[in-house]
């Protein structure tokens, strides 16, 4: 595992959103997070849960337990309008035609999806973010 700034700077700006999402509920705590990573986005998911870890005590979402969802990369053929899936890099082979491909049509995600949060009329709560 490596843990770099780059996980750092995500985290904290997932607390900004959790922050402002959790006053707009009357949150007293954040009790789940949820992220969507794509397998090619870049970021590592064990470096974001130290990063997690590490930014988060003393914060609303200390405790709170983090979820990550891996997003498989897919890739779309112009050439014979497969759908399949990658690995890495960025040109990627079709796998039925053996066109190259650039059109990712997932796997790229960052995204904050989903948080639970505690307000003190409730135990917990899951809210959509979007």
């Amino acid at each position: 595992m490596h843990f770099t700034m780059h996980e750092v700077g995500i985290i904290e700006s997932a607390l900004d959103v959790i922050r402002r999402e959790a006053r707009a509920h009357h949150a007293t705590r954040v009790t789940r997070v949820v992220m969507r990573i794509g397998a090619i986005s870049g970021v590592d998911a064990e470096a974001l849960r130290f990063g997690f870890e590490a930014c988060t005590p003393g914060s609303i979402a200390e405790g709170a337990a983090l979820e990550i969802e891996t997003v498989p990369a897919r890739a779309h053929c112009k050439a014979c309008a497969a759908d399949f899936t990658i690995e890495s890099g960025f040109i990627f082979q079709c796998p039925r035609c053996a066109a190259f491909s650039g059109d990712v049509r997932s796997g790229r995600e960052l995204e904050l999806a989903r948080l639970e949060f505690a307000t003190a009329h409730e135990k917990a709560s899951p809210h959509h973010v979007r």
